[in-house]
Parts: structure tokens; C-alpha cells; sequence
């Protein structure tokens, strides 16, 4: 165990996000952290799935290796060459993460994902909008990846965010060991929870593990703190869980937890470039946005069976 104090303990995040609107209540200021449990087949942050900092390419940035050959000088695995359009391509195979080539772009062409920083670094971003948290309810929210995966570190910032009367929240899978997910409640005003499917071998198919422990997680975590609010969320992926039954399966499951509440997400491709700068194909291929109808038929449906009053998007 550290022996740092809370404000010096270090962790790696991809962003942090201001002013957001859709991540807890009020206006609030997300971070971001590294590494995940899962690998579900529609993330919109694949950056988020390795713990450490990671190159990722983008060649529309680049000058192409004629006008600038910079990160070819540096490399030492020889894992950059020219593409047929002139631009920089990355052998991820041979890529040991080193680094090198990224300091070296001028131009972001060849960039990191991922850095560390101190809770205290990371506070100091959050407090820069502490009048917006005050008017309209807002605070930290901490995302990923799976935010708990860097367990030490995410309690750490929730404690020091406690102290300094910033409102708390989390988005989790619920996927990590129960005593890191209690440790974080207790520093927690609202918890988003995904749940993905009920069906255990279709969630392993499609995360890549079955969801014994995040079903056990959530049952603990609201029997435990009753008073905690909770958000259950499930985004809503075409040939995956877009089905009455599927959608059902899990309000059926949540009706043994009357305080939570549920909320269905879209499926989006936003995320589908990254794959690319990453060099890793998209798992869902060519996979469509489900359709606005669909999804409002399915929100209609989820109300109702909830004891809802059905609005239609």
C-alpha cells in the first residue's frame, strides 16, 4: 500500500472534459482515466482500454515524410514508414509505446493518449470552475475507461473532492473487485451504473466477461447505500440488446432495487476514427446508429414497463 497522501497520489487520464452537461447533474468537469476491465465492441474510447500512455496516428495531420521526417529519425523499432500517400504510417506490431515519434511531430500527427497526473494536478482543473459547480449543481465526474480500474488513485481524488465541497460522481461498469467500489461510494453523491445485458455468456460475447460480478456489485452497492443515488444506464447497441426482451430482462432485474432510476443510451459511432489512429479495426464493422424511431419505441417501452407515464422522445 502507498504511503503518499491523497493529493500527491499520481494516475493516467486521456482528457478532462469541461462543462459537461450529460454526465451528472449540473454542469460538470469529467475525468477521464486509463484502463479498462472490459472491451465492449461499441467504446467510444478505445484509448481508455490500456493503462498506459499509448501512440495513437492520425496521417490527415501529417506534412507527409517529404516536407518533414522528424519522427522517422527517431524512432528505434523502425516502426514507421510512408504511406502510398506520403504520410506517416505506424507498424503497431513493432511499436513498443516509446513515445519518441510524438515528441518529435510538429503537428500532432502522431500523438499520446494518455498522461499522468497528481490528484492535486488534477483538483486544480476541477476548481477552475467551482462558480458554475455553485450555481447549477454541478462537479467532478469521474469516467473512462473504467475509472475504478486505477482504484487507489480515483479514491484518492474522490477523498480530496469530498473535502473541498466538490459534488462527486462516478461512471462505472460495476466490473472490479467490491471492496474498491465500496471504498469510492463513500465519497460518492451519485453513481451512474451501466449495465449492459442480463444474459451472462451474451455479455462475455460481447465484453469480453460475463456479468456475475458486476450484477452482484450493484445489488451490494444499493443494499449497502440505500441512500446513494443511483443511475442504471444501458446503451442501447443494434444486434446486441435492442429488443423489448433484452430491455426487459433488465428492468425485470432492477425492480428488487425500487430507488434506482434507468435511463437507456444510444448507440453512436463517434468513437470509430480513433480505432483507426489506434490501428485496430472497428469491432462492430459497418454497424449502424439505431434509428431515432427505435430507439423512442424502446424508451416508450422501458417506461411503461418501469410504471412509468410513457413520453416519447
Amino acid at each position: 500500500m502507498s504511503t503518499l497522501p491523497d493529493r500527491q497520489q499520481k494516475g493516467i487520464v486521456f482528457n478532462i472534459q469541461k462543462y459537461s452537461l450529460h454526465d451528472g447533474e449540473g454542469i460538470r468537469t469529467i475525468i477521464f482515466l486509463k484502463g479498462c476491465s472490459l472491451v465492449c465492441a461499441w467504446c467510444s474510447n478505445p484509448e481508455s482500454h490500456e493503462l498506459l500512455p499509448q501512440l495513437g496516428c492520425n496521417p490527415s495531420k501529417c506534412l507527409t515524410v517529404d516536407e518533414c521526417s522528424q519522427c522517422l529519425d527517431v524512432c528505434p523499432e523502425d516502426a514507421l514508414s510512408m504511406g502510398e500517400d506520403g504520410k506517416i504510417q505506424v507498424n503497431h506490431d513493432l511499436c513498443t509505446n516509446c513515445l519518441a515519434c510524438a515528441k518529435a511531430c510538429p503537428t500532432d500527427a502522431l500523438n499520446v493518449y494518455g498522461y499522468e497526473v497528481t490528484v492535486d494536478d488534477a483538483i486544480a482543473r476541477v476548481e477552475e470552475d467551482a462558480v458554475f459547480y455553485l450555481r447549477s449543481g454541478g462537479g467532478l465526474t469521474l469516467s473512462g475507461g473504467e475509472p475504478l480500474f486505477q482504484g487507489r488513485f480515483a479514491i484518492a481524488l474522490l477523498r480530496e473532492a469530498r473535502k473541498r465541497r466538490i459534488n462527486t460522481n462516478i461512471e462505472t461498469c460495476g466490473n472490479v473487485p467490491w471492496e474498491i467500489m465500496d471504498q469510492a461510494a463513500q465519497y460518492l453523491e451519485s453513481v451512474y451504473f451501466d449495465l449492459k445485458v442480463m444474459d451472462p455468456e451474451k455479455h462475455k460475447a460481447v465484453t469480453g466477461f460475463d456479468n456475475t460480478l458486476i450484477i452482484k456489485n450493484l445489488i451490494r452497492l444499493t443494499s449497502k447505500y440505500p441512500d446513494l443515488p443511483v443511475k442504471v444506464r444501458t446503451p442501447v447497441v443494434p444486434g446486441v440488446n435492442d429488443t423489448e426482451e433484452a430491455i426487459g430482462a433488465i428492468i425485470d432485474f432492477l425492480k428488487q432495487m425500487p430507488n434506482v432510476t434507468y435511463e437507456l443510451l444510444a448507440y453512436h459511432r463517434m468513437g470509430t476514427p480513433k480505432y483507426t489512429y489506434l490501428g485496430r479495426p472497428y469491432p462492430l464493422g459497418e454497424t449502424k446508429d439505431l434509428s431515432k424511431e427505435r430507439f423512442a419505441e424502446l424508451q416508450v417501452f422501458a417506461q411503461a414497463k418501469r410504471g412509468k407515464t410513457p413520453q416519447p422522445a
